[in-house]
């Protein structure tokens, strides 16, 4: 910070004495009366060997934006945002991180040119894959990316998680499913293990789906109050090691838990999907009961108008089954009411819940005039 004489130290850092620690490290790599700083989360671990070596890149970079300021005329571009690659490395990768692995040359390149720049230690971990399989095939990255998009979570014991966003907040319902093991005569204990379980998958469940917000979790109910308190410490535990700021609050007398997790960007879900032109986003459609109902009172408008004498209703073939198994006098009855000529045609190119009524020998789709 050039015009700032402050050390911070980022917030999901807590321990007192790490803190203190690297507040005295930052000081003694800034020189007097020449800005200040800022340690985020990301530098929990650094050296002051790397501190002093980061914080000279960027005093020299803003050297470089304070003299191109003052000899470009404006308006000129004095310094430019890392490219999304760039930021997500700068963001994520460290020396706890194995290896980072690329399919593409040219995101090679800009990884390692960036990597070489900001800490050269860890360019012996970039790798450019080039085998016969897709990257993200050999590590299961397709797989995840589909289970990011499930409402169920099953979980190893045989219980599961249903995530449910809403506008208001995210839901997470815990489920025991099938799972009784050794706690079969001991249900208290069941209980806790699945609970357990589920606290640490919801914390990778978040991450995953770079949820944030409010969320509410609804854990099995327990009756031990020690048992709620290791469910808490667990959920506590695992949200630690998320980058993202996140806090949980105490179980309450119904077993939720409230939590806020901090929205740092659109989540995955919000990212690569749209709402669903079928059903409008609220993930249930019409069952061909309701359909065949709904179609029923559109040809007795239909009817009252006098314009019509007859008309062909194109649906789902679920729909068309439902009518010929289940009501097969259905269409000779509404015909014989309202005196109209009908005949059913099924059309797999039809949504369940869609229906439209063509009228005469030129079959002019006359649905949105008769409907409600």
């Amino acid at each position: 910070m050039p015009y700032a004489s402050r050390v911070g130290i980022s917030r999901k850092i807590e321990g007192r004495n790490q803190r203190a620690k690297l507040r005295k490290m930052a000081q003694k790599v800034l020189p007097k009366k020449s800005g200040g700083l800022i340690v985020r989360t990301v530098g929990e671990e650094v050296t002051p060997t790397k501190l002093e070596k980061e914080f000279l890149r960027l005093h020299e970079r803003w050297q470089k934006i304070s003299r191109d300021a003052e000899a470009l005329s404006a308006p000129s571009p004095v310094h430019r945002e890392a490219t999304l690659i760039s930021g997500v490395i700068r963001d994520l990768f460290s020396g706890k991180f194995e290896a980072l692995r690329v399919d593409s040359k040219q995101a090679y390149e800009e990884i390692s040119d960036y990597v070489k720049s900001v800490d050269p230690d860890l360019l012996d971990r970039v790798h450019l894959h080039s085998g016969p399989t897709s990257l993200f095939d050999e590590f299961g990255v397709e797989e995840e990316i589909q289970r990011a998009f499930r409402r169920n979570v099953p979980l190893k014991s045989g219980g599961s998680l249903v995530i449910e966003p809403t506008e208001a907040l995210v839901s997470i319902d815990v489920n025991t499913g099938r799972f009784t093991g050794k706690g079969k005569r001991d249900p208290e204990q069941t209980i806790l293990k699945t609970n357990l379980e589920a606290a640490r998958e919801i914390a990778k469940q978040l991450r995953l789906r770079d949820v944030g917000g409010i969320i509410v979790v609804d854990f099995i109910d327990m009756d031990m109050q020690e048992n709620r308190d290791k469910v808490l410490r667990e959920l506590r535990s695992h949200l630690g090691r998320d980058r993202a700021r996140t806090k949980a609050f105490e179980v309450s007398s119904l077993g939720l838990v409230e939590m806020t997790r901090q929205r740092v960007r659109p989540s995955v879900f919000n990212s690569l999907t749209s709402i669903c032109q079928s059903c409008g986003g609220i993930g249930r459609v019409y069952t061909p009961a309701s359909v065949v109902r709904q179609i029923e009172r559109t040809l007795k408008r239909a009817a009252a108008s006098k314009e019509e004498k007859s008309l062909v209703v194109r649906v789902h073939p679920e729909v068309a089954l439902r009518v010929i198994e289940e009501e097969p006098g259905f269409l000779r009855r509404l015909a014989g009411r309202t005196q109209l000529q009908l005949r059913l045609r099924d059309d797999p190119l039809m949504q369940l819940d869609e229906f439209r009524l063509l009228s005469g020998p030129a079959e002019t789709d006359v649905t949105e005039k008769y409907a409600a």
